[in-house]
């Protein structure tokens, strides 16, 4: 173990409530920050999935005919803030500069480290404590309306049998079998095996952070308001419940890491992907295991108090609140999809996924300041957050990483 540090952890979601908990591990003196509590953002409202099939990014070869394509579907699940849009213009020029084969190939290369052993790693992070329980084993399907629609998807299925998770297909009638809550409309399924899903995610960021409190690190609600630095490193973080030392500091607070950077003298490109869910209170059914519905790209998954469902993009403001076409088409894709489920209430909810142009997470020191960031995780925070904190904290033990982390590079896209 290095000399004990005092390290402030700025943002309780899941990237920063796992760093702490890994720094406070390693004998570090931890401060975890955050204005709203643990889980209040991101973490709090996404599909719960620990989503190790995900390392297909979505600027993928043909992005921009399918993007237009969907722009112009009021029922397709891509939406566009037009009023945002030319202040989003430069960062959806360098997201569309991926799209072709040698950047989604380096994308899917850099997402595949840091996903597939992700139950695993949640595991580890939780053994033991009582965040435990709300880890759960399951297999997951994507649910297509056709054997055709599978087989359009397959550039994604092709890297992801490469990668270990060649799905099993079931067809027809038997659909209905493996997931009785599917309609007939769903004629396919295609069943991965072995991952992993949280039944409550805002509960198990609370569950973490008490974790982190019993092993011995602090937490404090507070909002950060700047960075003093001393000779290029940092010495303390400003807040506004007064100035807190520390030796180093990790950058962890998603979508509001922007203006943290700026104070560094980074041009981070980072916007917001509006996700919205709903969660669905007393369903009648449940599916077996958590699952995608192609159709409207929103995740639905089982939890331990009502029925997930979450997903769609919105390109847009983080001022601006939620969207009515988004909730209105995840309903509608929930009726299509699933007949005879009835529910008494579904809780609206909005969060904002912090995105970067190559789909790639900042993970590392900046430059030689002492602050280290782990954010930019756009729709797998929830996923990587465990060994992304694991890495930080390795990072600042100045332990060799068993990964080449030069695609998560906090310095990629340099100064401003």
């Amino acid at each position: 173990m290095s000399e004990p540090q005092k390290i402030i952890v700025i943002g309780a979601g899941i990237n920063g409530v796992s760093t702490a908990i890994w720094l406070r591990r390693a004998g570090h003196d931890v401060t975890l920050l955050d204005k709203d509590g643990p889980g209040a953002g991101a973490s709090f409202g996404n599909a719960g999935l620990l989503a190790q099939w995900a390392i297909i990014p979505v600027n993928t070869p043909g992005l921009m005919k399918t993007g237009l394509k969907y722009l112009a579907n009021p029922k397709s699940p891509l939406f566009m803030q037009w009023s945002y849009l030319p202040k989003m213009l430069p960062w959806l020029i360098r997201f569309l500069s991926h799209a072709n084969e040698d950047g989604a190939r380096r994308m899917i290369e850099g997402l595949i480290p840091i996903l597939t052993d992700s139950v695993a790693q949640h595991q580890a992070l939780t053994r033991g404590t009582s965040a435990a329980e709300f880890v759960a084993l399951s297999d997951f399907s994507y649910a297509y309306e056709t054997r055709a629609a599978f087989d359009a998807d397959s550039y994604g299925w092709k890297y992801r049998s490469d990668a270990g998770m060649a799905p099993e297909l079931i067809e027809g009638p038997a659909v209905q079998e493996a997931e009785p809550i599917l309609g007939r409309r769903i004629q396919c399924l295609a069943v991965t095996k072995d991952h992993g899903h949280v039944l409550n995610p805002g509960g198990y960021l609370k569950a973490l952070a008490q974790v982190l409190i019993e092993e011995g690190g602090t937490l404090r609600q507070a909002e950060v308001t700047d960075l003093t630095l001393t000779d290029g490193r940092i010495t303390s973080i400003e807040t506004d419940q007064g100035s807190l030392t520390c030796d180093q500091a990790v950058l962890a607070a998603g979508i509001w890491s922007k203006p943290l950077m700026r104070k560094l003298g980074l041009n981070v490109p980072l916007e917001a992907e509006r996700g919205h869910h709903l969660h669905l209170q007393n369903p009648s059914q449940m599916p077996r295991n958590p699952m995608m519905v192609t159709t409207g790209k929103f995740g639905v998954t089982p939890m331990n108090d009502g029925l997930r469902c979450a997903g769609t993009v919105e390109l847009g403001s983080i001022e601006k609140g939620p969207s009515r076409k988004a909730l209105d088409l995840i309903r509608h894709y929930i009726a299509h999809t699933f007949p005879d489920l009835t529910y008494d209430s579904a809780e609206e909810w909005l969060g904002f996924r912090p995105s970067t142009p190559d789909s790639l997470p900042l993970i590392g020191e900046i430059a030689q300041t002492g602050v280290h960031a782990a954010f930019g995780h756009q729709h797998i925070g929830l996923t990587a957050g465990p060994k992304t904190g694991r890495l930080v904290a390795d990072l600042i033990e100045g332990r060799r990483t068993n990964l080449d982390l030069t695609p998560y590079d906090a310095n990629r896209f340099g100064r401003r």
